[in-house]
């Protein structure tokens, strides 16, 4: 037996060929920084060097909230489909096959119950990852059911928003859970159930436009894009510039649109005193 040839020389080219994925130990901000990921969860996916406030997938995002990390998921009963049978360059059936592939999600929504600040509540949470986060029915239907949890509990309803609108493959269908998200809140609001709601980035389209903007009390992350049409787009159509931070959080709550405005470090804490405040 050669042992250097049939021993270390097959275990040392293993080690060769083996390569780390620089997507899954890295990360790069709109800055320019590289972010080393363990260091940026740490930081809860804030970014070291502009301090900008990157996406937070659903898991970490509840982790985040709750305390002690511990929460109670509910599962949302219903089922994705293609009510136009829509194609654009690809079927709309293969890019949510795509987007449950390379997330291991059903779809954008997600919703769960547990304690923040000693207070029970019910958190709705939309996940830019998943098709950026837009609303077709699959998120109509899990705002309802989310809603609905929060008034069996008689608990706050929190939901935590980030999102470039509707899911247009959907069409008519999409817009139409507009409409419901809307008659869901009123439930809440007949059974006197505090809603608040949540806006990271973005916040935009159908999503702005329906149950994000209308909670009891509104709070926004720094720096968080909030709006309806995109800057550019409102900019050609009344042919004016804009303001540089229009449509941010910041410009908002100066406008009176929203209620606070917080950084993303602070949120559970934020979350907890003002939770404290609707108990008594």
């Amino acid at each position: 037996m050669n042992w250097l040839k049939d021993f270390v020389k097959p275990r040392m080219n293993a080690l060769v060929k083996r390569k780390e994925n620089p997507s899954d130990l890295w990360s790069k901000c709109t800055c320019g920084q590289l972010l080393y990921n363990k260091d940026l969860e740490e930081d809860f996916y804030v970014c070291s060097s502009c301090d900008k406030h990157l996406h937070m997938n659903f898991n970490a995002r509840f982790k985040f909230l709750f305390d002690d990390e511990k929460f109670e998921l509910v599962e949302i009963d219903i089922k994705n489909n293609d009510p136009l049978r829509f194609k654009d360059l690809k079927k709309y059936t293969d890019r949510l096959k795509e987007s449950q592939k390379k997330t291991n999600q059903q779809d954008a929504a997600f919703v769960a119950t547990g304690n923040i600040g000693g207070t029970l509540s019910c958190v709705f949470i939309l996940d830019f990852n998943f098709m950026g986060g837009s609303m077709g029915q699959y998120v109509g239907e899990a705002f309802k059911i989310g809603c609905l949890k929060a008034i069996d509990l008689k608990c706050p309803f929190i939901a935590v928003s980030s999102s470039g609108g509707a899911r247009m493959q959907e069409g008519l269908v999409s817009l139409m859970q507009l409409p419901k998200t809307v008659a869901a809140i009123n439930l809440l609001n007949d059974k006197n159930i505090p809603y608040i709601s949540l806006l990271t980035n973005p916040t935009t389209g159908g999503v702005s436009a329906s149950f994000a903007m209308l909670g009891d009390i509104i709070i926004a992350e720094k720096g968080a894009m909030i709006g309806f049409a995109g800057k550019r787009v409102i900019e050609e159509t009344i042919k004016e510039k804009l303001p540089e931070d229009f449509q941010t959080a910041e410009y908002l709550l100066e406008h009176g649109m929203l209620d606070i405005v917080v950084h993303r470090k602070e949120l559970p804490d934020k979350l907890a005193q003002v939770l404290s405040h609707l108990r008594k």
